[in-house]
């Protein structure tokens, strides 16, 4: 697999993912790792600096540029990891660690806490990153997501549904926390992934061709229409 990845994003509407959801159950596999009903809960705490670099390199379009964020699924604290996602000529890769709840807290408070001996030398390197550019957690993005797999072209397919934004950093463990829908009833986003070909069945199956494209991320679109009155604190 290649260190950088394709990634197309799509707008789409209810009519659009019931189509395409049954069109790529014909060429792709479920991913195991969703639940009975193939989906599973994503919430991320994304940082940003204090003069919100991350969210004015998204919305002018600045190649390269990158983001953190803090991901756990299901709201399952067991499984935390920070991850950053960078993006370069197009393509995107994403370099991610484990850490504690202990300190995950320490980030939602926004301090940065020092890595710790046993993990890698990945935490000890974001970390560090994180720290020189002084961020802070500024949004908790949560949706679900519908992912579908194939091996030809290591291609990932995702319809993340009920995107939705939220600022009670403090309550990121809580199940229950005050949400703000950033899209139109029924919107979804479709995200296509893979490596170096997309295979054109594929392609052809999903009819990308015809579909809204959008460069604009879930981040951005949340710290743009927030849970307190749609601008951006």
């Amino acid at each position: 697999m290649t260190e950088y990845r394709h990634e197309y994003k799509y707008q789409i509407d209810a009519m659009q993912k019931a189509v395409l959801r049954l069109r790529a159950q014909g060429v792709l596999e479920r991913d195991v790792h969703a639940g009975e009903d193939g989906e599973y809960l994503i919430r991320s705490l994304y940082f940003d600096t204090r003069e919100d670099r991350f969210y004015y390199e998204n919305e002018d379009g600045v190649d390269p540029r990158e983001k953190y964020r803090i991901r756990i699924y299901n709201c399952d604290s067991g499984r935390i990891t920070l991850e950053c996602k960078a993006k370069a000529r197009g393509m995107t890769k994403k370099t991610a660690c484990p850490i504690t709840k202990d300190q995950c807290e320490r980030f939602m408070e926004g301090v940065i806490p020092e890595p710790e001996e046993r993990i890698s030398g990945k935490q000890a390197v974001m970390f560090g990153r994180m720290r020189l550019l002084n961020l802070r957690p500024v949004v908790i993005v949560q949706y679900t997501r519908a992912p579908y797999v194939g091996e030809a072209g290591n291609v990932r397919v995702t319809f993340d549904d009920a995107i939705s934004s939220s600022n009670a950093i403090g309550d990121f463990f809580k199940e229950d926390i005050p949400l703000r829908s950033v899209l139109p009833a029924g919107g979804s986003i479709l995200e296509v992934k893979w490596d170096e070909l997309l295979p054109s069945f594929i392609r052809g199956q999903l009819e990308l061709d015809s579909l809204q494209w959008t460069a604009f991320s879930k981040y951005y679109l949340c710290r743009k229409y927030n849970c307190y009155g749609g601008v951006r604190i």
